[in-house]
């Protein structure tokens, strides 16, 4: 394909396949203990939080190695930063699966992996910013963002069946050959580059990443879609961790609190699959943040006061649908207003504020719900919150970039 002042390369689906696997096998690395959580109790002889922990570790690790990350991906690029990632989830996977039977050394190599997610996680934007041009980057960022929610559900989906037949260390072995083979694969066909840049010449020129910080900092777009994310990843975070103790207050079965989450992220895949595209396509931004953002609002009061079934099920895929969608939208919007800084450091400072506030709200909805069975009290408080989100997003400017193509 060829543009007047630019040349774009096929190989460029081969670079997104291969960080789709990569992104993919880390989502099932970091999840695959919640659907048997009962079953580790009891096999590892450990209590329950020692498990959540095994989840937990992947948000604290994020906070302290997001900025590194961010710096090696934007000083050296994508083969050596997402490369590191990769070997990281290669190795300690296949630890975590040799030493399966042994809970110290099963932690460690989950340390290990959350290393390694800050290196794949922040690199959505470069990998477009190298490859694709500014008419594809939105739908190659909802194509790596859906690669996370197909782990998450390969995971929820597989590691039941595969623990009933194989048992625990079996299970974890089987993970970690697929994914140091999935490692391997991607080290293997990753490339840095196409031999010309799939943009006009001299926009592929960044700035260094401490100047691109204050560069940032000085975007008021920029200071007003971190407070976006702070809200919005957090309240995505604290909801699918407590959607059990959400809904079974009103009476629904912890089968039925599965069924809600997994649909929440089908409605995840679905909205990471159509939204960036139409984005991309009508070359909007603002217009489509404000969208989800607007529509994520009834599904989320759908889970906090739902007292039917089906009507639960709705609000769960209409959540997932819009309130993913927003992100990588959200990611290429924020590239393209905080240019020339480097993509990694933007993309690495909406990713870190949200998990910072993810822990927060975690433990905000456990301490709300000290005296009181229900979550709703803080279903509420997050309601609110996403409606403050609608007003910030409107406060945007539309991305200059993407409706003139210049920068």
């Amino acid at each position: 394909m060829t543009h007047s002042e630019f040349k774009v390369y096929g190989y460029r689906w081969v670079v997104l396949l291969v960080f789709f696997l990569i992104n993919a096998l880390m989502q099932i690395q970091w999840i695959t203990f919640a659907p048997i959580t009962s079953e580790a109790v009891v096999f590892y002889g450990v209590e329950a939080i020692h498990i959540d922990l095994l989840s937990m570790i992947f948000m604290i690790v994020y906070i302290f190695i997001c900025i590194p990350a961010s710096y090696i991906i934007d000083t050296w690029g994508i083969r050596i930063g997402i490369g590191t990632g990769a070997a990281l989830l290669g190795i300690f996977g296949f630890m975590k699966g040799f030493y399966g039977a042994d809970y110290n050394m099963v932690i460690i190599a989950q340390v290990g992996i959350a290393l390694g997610q800050p290196f794949v996680l922040n690199a959505v934007t470069k990998v477009g910013v190298r490859w694709f041009p500014l008419q594809e980057r939105a739908t190659q960022a909802g194509i790596s963002v859906l690669a996370q929610f197909v782990g998450i559900i390969l995971a929820m989906a597989l590691t039941p069946y595969l623990f009933k037949i194989y048992g625990m260390q079996k299970m974890l072995m089987i993970y970690g050959i697929v994914t140091l083979v999935g490692a391997a694969i991607f080290l293997i066909f990753i490339r840095e580059s196409p031999p010309s840049p799939p943009c006009p010449e001299g926009h592929d020129k960044r700035i260094k990443v401490f100047a691109g910080l204050k560069h940032i900092f000085k975007q008021r777009d920029m200071i007003y879609l971190l407070i976006i994310f702070f809200f919005g990843l957090g309240i995505f975070n604290a909801v699918t961790t407590w959607v059990e103790q959400i809904i079974r207050p009103r009476g629904f079965d912890i089968t039925q609190a599965g069924i809600t989450g997994a649909l929440m992220m089908v409605g995840g895949i679905f909205g990471a699959a159509i939204l960036p595209v139409l984005s991309d396509k009508f070359r909007k931004r603002k217009y489509f943040m404000v969208l989800t953002t607007i529509f994520a609002i009834p599904g989320l009061a759908g889970l906090a006061f739902a007292g039917a079934y089906g009507p639960l099920l709705v609000s769960s895929f209409i959540f997932g649908f819009f309130l993913m969608a927003n992100g990588p939208i959200s990611y290429q919007y924020s590239a393209e207003i905080c240019y020339p800084a480097p993509e990694a450091t933007s993309q690495g400072l909406l990713l870190l504020v949200g998990q910072i506030s993810g822990i927060i709200f975690i433990f905000g909805m456990d301490i709300l719900a000290a005296d009181i069975p229900s979550k709703t009290p803080a279903m509420v408080v997050f309601i609110i919150l996403l409606t403050i989100n609608i007003f910030l997003n409107l406060k945007l400017k539309e991305s200059k970039m993407i409706t003139t193509d210049k920068i």
